[in-house]
């Protein structure tokens, strides 16, 4: 007991403080504010629960022996229960991140908008910070370079200086590796470099030119370019091969290579300024840096967290992250956190006037 009844012949019988709960008091305060919880919160649940025995000691004796107000156990006991403010965008961002673990807090915040709340990425980022959220380590990336030590043509950069205006205008090639459990095979993507989104991709053993032409013809079929087009991609000798430039001539596509170079300068062309929609750092030694942005994020959302045994295993894991998560669903910064796909259904079909001009 806090205290004691200690009742005599000639006084009413009083309260008297327990001498030990006294000498305690100033010790637990000063061990709780060390600790930084707040003391008097931490005493009213026990002065709440010794007023409701069957032989109640008085609200005002406990808290002289605890040092606390009674207005402040009285404002604690018939406060209304406390309500997390965080409680409902919390719980969609706990979806987003398991729909989304590679999501940082930008994007999830960009999601959330998207779903009618109003944050902002540091509300976000103390959420998922809180609730262990935060989005997964990223390998480091690893590029392979190309060859293009061969007698095959050498075209211009026609990339460097191209001011887009919509899709279908430039295309992007590029190839990089795959691991899989006992072997390594190749993947071959055409970009659309005005909407991010992937329009052709191939994955095979070999890196032979049959590899970057089934891509090719994937995106020629899901596309019907006109004139005034270019293809750009690194001087590697699947994209110099007669084979592959015939077969863009044939559709009178511009074919455009990006100036031999160190392939680790692609780093700083990841950015797309949304406003202009030029293609920045195609100029110089930096070959193909507009098809790095979905190589990275293929490798970081979707290769990097799997373990493909087989490459019939690959084909259809890498097919559903490229068709159905990033063309579909993934924000991409450049676009307004919108999808390739969300992206080009907003643009402005071309009235005939223009499209005849």
């Amino acid at each position: 007991m806090l205290a004691t009844l200690a009742p005599s012949k000639d006084e009413k019988p009083t309260l008297s403080p327990d001498k030990d709960t006294c000498a305690a008091s100033p010790v637990v305060r000063g061990a709780a504010e060390a600790a930084g919880i707040d003391y008097s919160r931490l005493v009213y649940p026990y002065i709440d629960k010794e007023v409701s025995l069957a032989t109640p000691i008085p609200v005002e004796r406990l808290c002289q022996l605890t040092q606390v107000t009674r207005a402040g156990f009285y404002r604690w006991r018939d406060a209304p229960p406390a309500v997390d403010a965080d409680m409902d965008p919390r719980d969609d961002i706990q979806r987003i991140a398991l729909e989304s673990s590679c999501y940082g807090r930008r994007r999830v915040a960009a999601e959330l908008r998207r779903r009618g709340w109003v944050v902002n990425h540091k509300r976000v980022h103390r959420i998922m910070r809180e609730d262990n959220l935060l989005c997964l380590r990223k390998r480091k990336f690893v590029v392979m370079t190309t060859d293009s030590k061969h007698s095959r043509p050498i075209y211009p950069n026609l990339a460097a200086n191209i001011e887009l205006t919509g899709i279908d205008q430039l295309w992007v090639a590029d190839i990089t590796y795959i691991r899989l459990e006992t072997e390594f095979v190749y993947l071959a993507v055409v970009l659309d470099a005005y909407s991010r989104r992937v329009i052709g991709w191939a994955l095979d053993r070999t890196l032979e030119d049959d590899l970057t032409i089934a891509a090719l013809r994937m995106a020629l079929r899901s596309r019907s370019p006109g004139p005034g087009l270019v293809h750009h991609s690194d001087r590697g000798v699947q994209y110099a091969s007669q084979d592959y430039t015939d077969l863009l001539k044939e559709r009178k596509i511009d074919i455009g290579m990006s100036a031999k170079g160190n392939p680790y300068d692609n780093a700083k062309c990841e950015s797309f300024d949304q406003k202009r929609r030029r293609v920045d750092g195609l100029s110089g030694d930096k070959s193909n840096c507009a098809a790095m942005p979905v190589v990275k994020t293929l490798k970081y959302e979707e290769v990097h967290r799997q373990e493909y045994r087989s490459i019939e295993e690959a084909r259809a894991s890498i097919e559903h992250f490229l068709m159905k998560v990033y063309n579909q669903k993934r924000l991409h910064s450049a676009l307004g956190y919108c999808s390739p796909a969300e992206f080009e259904r907003s643009l402005v079909p071309p009235s005939p006037e223009n499209r005849a001009s």
